[in-house]
């Protein structure tokens, strides 16, 4: 019997010094729309560094002059590209703006050639976010890469590298900021308090509610459950369409009583008259419905922590979830009864949210939350996009001042003036057809740990390090929030004993967690409890940087 057998196309073969060029991008037409001039911009200065290390620059898919972007805008598309791409050609990922890493990932994963990712430093869409965001994704999969990203594509430094790159087809970053836990002398109190947090939660074990796994694309943010079960914690698999439905059966008088809650503690709210562009009262009471919604849903199921995914799905249909996750991640938040009335849900806690349902900054939360109880800390914690980082204009601070900043699960907590210090302004509409407030502010200065769990290796591993929330005066504060997005909560870090480019070669993640400690010494000690909690659990854990007084951890 004769058989059809596939053809299967033979791509062009590269020549010699020719280096393809892709372009991950989002999923919505008008966010790519928008952000192609960025993109274009970077690419030509990228280009112009490629010919001077004497190779050429070859894009692998085209302008779509139909759409008015040339990026990547689905995995299906991804998949077609890289068929027509040598695979063992040189390949460079460049990134001006977020981007769905999910749309490159099969292409990358079965490329046999040298992978550089590549981002622009900039706030705007942002870049860096979405290159961090893969470059987490490659190393969950196991996929070599190199990584380099510059202010300006003629700077010496990056074309020095970018050579050693197309040379070689490899470029590597010192690492001498990062001490293994094994090197780290931890206090016994504080040994054993990690342990018997981490027996605890084997013990009584605890439920992450994942609203809909997988959020823009983020490969690195789920956890596999044979990863996360040997720890005690294992996923309840809730949909957001039920989020929805449970958020249209909240009364009008429920969700009136959350808004005036906020209202009477000074909150301000930055309303305007047409919903398509503005904020409307309408849009934050539904918002309070879902605040209501997602409690309650949490109760039924017994979660001790939950993930909205957030963008993707509930977009359509609902305003954007980021005012919901910030009061679930406060202590002081309008209360809300049970369904039969008889209970405060989580009275006096958070519900510790993780936004853009990322499952690894949900067991961080987790585990910060329970080690800060325990110690008597702050328990509010929150992720961060590692959106930005530049030098204070204003001259106030000397060290480098990173721009954490998310659009959603920031608590008041973390603010100047708490919820008097919060404003709620509307998302854009680029992104949020219907809306939606932000839960915006200044993060108050202080001393904080901050952390971040991956995968590498088939492992979870854990890095923590040490940092303080500064206070910039309002017009470079202003500065930063017009580089980035003015809507979000907005904090200004310093991390001990870490240069900008150390912690960009290190960090496998477009997220990072962060808590407040009262003092120095304090925030010392819950970041060292973390690591003998994550240790006793079987995580990986390195220390990064240095305490405050430049002390080294080891």
């Amino acid at each position: 019997m004769a058989y059809q057998l596939p053809k299967l196309p033979k791509p062009p073969k590269a020549k010699r010094k020719q280096v393809y060029l892709v372009a991950s991008g989002d999923l919505r037409l008008s966010a790519n729309q928008v952000c192609w001039p960025a993109q274009k911009a970077m690419e030509d200065a990228l280009a112009e560094a490629v010919r001077e290390a004497g190779y050429e620059l070859v894009r692998a898919h085209p302008y779509k002059p139909e759409e008015g972007h040339g990026f990547i805008s689905s995995q299906k598309e991804g998949m077609e590209v890289f068929a027509n791409i040598d695979p063992k050609a040189r390949l460079i990922v460049a990134e001006a703006v977020w981007q769905y890493s999910h749309h490159v990932l099969a292409g990358l994963l079965s490329h046999e050639g040298p992978i550089l990712t590549v981002a622009n430093w900039s706030g705007q869409w942002p870049g860096l976010v979405g290159m961090l965001n893969l470059n987490a994704c490659l190393t969950k999969a196991g996929k070599p890469y190199s990584t380099l990203w510059s202010e300006d594509f003629s700077a010496p430094e990056f074309r020095k590298k970018l050579a050693t790159w197309l040379e070689k087809g490899e470029v590597r970053h010192p690492l001498k900021h990062v001490t293994p836990l094994k090197k780290v002398k931890i206090p016994g109190a504080i040994k054993r308090l990690g342990q018997a947090l981490a027996d605890e939660l084997r013990w009584k074990k605890a439920i992450m509610g994942v609203f809909d796994e997988g959020c823009m694309g983020m490969y690195n943010a789920i956890i596999p459950d044979e990863l996360l079960m040997p720890l005690g914690v294992f996923k309840e698999r809730l949909s957001q369409s039920t989020l929805y439905y449970e958020t249209t059966q909240v009364s009008d008088g429920e969700a009136r009583e959350v808004f005036q809650w906020m209202v009477d503690r000074g909150m301000k709210f930055v309303f305007g008259t047409n919903p398509e562009t503005d904020l409307t009262e309408d849009q934050v009471l539904t918002q309070c419905k879902m605040y209501i919604a997602a409690l309650r849903l949490a109760d039924d199921f017994g979660c001790d922590t939950i993930g909205i995914q957030y963008q993707q799905g509930l977009k359509d249909l609902l305003p954007a979830s980021d005012l919901v996750e910030g009061m679930l991640n406060n202590a002081d938040r309008p209360p809300v009864k049970s369904r039969d009335g008889k209970r405060i849900l989580y009275e006096g806690e958070p519900l510790p949210h993780f936004n853009e349902v990322d499952e690894c900054a949900g067991l961080d939360a987790l585990m910060t939350y329970r080690i800060h109880k325990a110690m008597g800390q702050p328990v509010e914690t929150t992720l961060h996009d590692v959106r930005w980082g530049d030098w204070d204009r204003s001259g106030t601070v000397q060290d480098y001042v990173w721009v954490f900043l998310i659009s959603g699960s920031a608590p008041p907590a973390h603010f100047i003036g708490g919820w008097a210090g919060a404003s709620s302004e509307r998302q854009p509409p680029m992104y949020f057809r219907l809306g939606g407030g932000t839960l915006k502010g200044i993060s108050k200065p202080g001393e904080i740990v901050w952390s971040r769990v991956y995968i590498d290796d088939g492992r979870l591993c854990m890095d923590i390090g040490r940092a303080g929330v500064v206070e910039l005066p309002p017009e470079e504060t202003e500065r930063r929030w017009k580089e980035t997005t003015p809507q979000w909560p907005i904090m200004h870090a310093v991390t001990y004993g870490i240069t900008r480019d150390q912690f960009m070669a290190k960090h496998k993640a477009n997220h990072i967690q962060v808590a407040y400690a009262e003092d120095a010494d304090a925030a010392d000690e819950a970041a060292l409890a973390k690591a003998a909690m994550a240790d006793a659990l079987g995580i990986r854990v390195n220390m990064c940087g240095t305490r405050k007084n430049g002390e080294p951890w080891a």
